[in-house]
């Protein structure tokens, strides 16, 4: 399976945790709150949705619904169509929890970090520790390589490479602050234990990315 495949689902199991939602609520979510999916098509969606189902960490519950001004086939007659709503199951949640505890590189890269940070609510102090160490060593590591590399060629940069090299140096510098911020947030509170309670039908909680 691949990083962006194994993230879907992360973020798929992550949003039935809050609450259960049919695939258009679903993708909407997915596009709006997690930037990593601001492009995902149902192509991609429900082939992966499929596959949750499939082993067992997701349910389908079908339900007939009106959809006003809906067709079917070809005859273009008015129609009631069933609309399939996703929920997470027991085991759905138990792999939503370890998920969450991965602390390794995989969750701090550039394509993975906002969406375990989306998360964070429902992960262990100690792994949301490792994830902002992880993500602020690698944004420093970079930092260093593009001094380095701005110092040999600053001679050679016209006026405006050099403002874009400016900005992703501020904007690096910036985000390093910010890490920084939270990981000490992080040391000076007491250690929480993400929750453990199965997934309810409250309304779904804001996520926050960076």
């Amino acid at each position: 399976m691949s990083r962006r495949s194994a993230l879907l689902e992360l973020a798929i199991l992550g949003l039935l945790h809050e609450s259960p939602l049919h695939g258009y609520e679903l993708r909407k979510r997915l596009n709006a709150v997690l930037g990593a999916f601001r492009v995902l098509s149902y192509g991609t969606l429900y082939p992966c949705l499929r596959g949750l189902v499939t082993r067992g960490w997701i349910a389908e519950d079908s339900t007939a619904k009106s959809q006003p001004g809906s067709l079917s086939g070809a005859s273009g007659s008015g129609s009631r169509r069933g609309r399939i709503v996703y929920e997470l199951t027991s085991d759905g949640l138990a792999q939503f929890q370890s998920m969450l505890s991965q602390s390794g590189p995989a969750a701090w890269e550039d394509d993975t970090f906002n969406v375990h940070f989306a998360f964070f609510a429902r992960t262990e102090s100690d792994v949301r520790l490792r994830i902002l160490e992880g993500r602020r060593s690698r944004l420093e590591e970079r930092l260093d390589a593009f001094r380095a590399a701005a110092a040999q060629r600053r001679e050679r940069l016209d006026l405006y490479t050099t403002e874009l090299q400016r900005h992703g140096l501020e904007s690096a510098e910036r985000e390093v602050r910010w890490l920084s911020e939270l990981i000490e947030t992080e040391r000076s509170t007491a250690p929480t234990t993400a929750p453990t309670t199965a997934p309810t039908n409250t309304p779904p909680q804001n996520l926050k990315t960076t």
